[in-house]
């Protein structure tokens, strides 16, 4: 019996939507809504697909509403952690 392993469904799933990507080295997505609440200091915010794992998702989403949020921040933290470490490393 073959089980499918994560490798293979990634090979699925680019073989079945790499025609809809953006040519290859194209961050940005201009047709994307950009957003941010009126009268908010906060930065302007993408929507945005991402693949994540499902055990790890609803680990956010049991803490309830603002998972979403939450993810943003973790993420933000590590990138300013990066940042400092290469600034420092300068």
């Amino acid at each position: 019996m073959y089980a499918a392993t994560h490798d293979d469904e990634e090979e699925t799933m680019n073989d079945e939507f790499q025609a809809t990507w953006p040519e290859q080295g194209s961050t940005s997505n201009d047709s994307a809504p950009v957003t941010a609440r009126p009268g908010s200091n906060q930065q302007l915010k993408q929507i945005v697909t991402i693949r994540l794992d499902v055990d790890m998702l609803n680990w956010f989403k049991s803490a309830g509403p603002g998972y979403q949020t939450r993810i943003n921040q973790i993420l933000r933290d590590h990138m300013d952690a990066q940042r400092a470490a290469k600034a420092a490393a300068e």
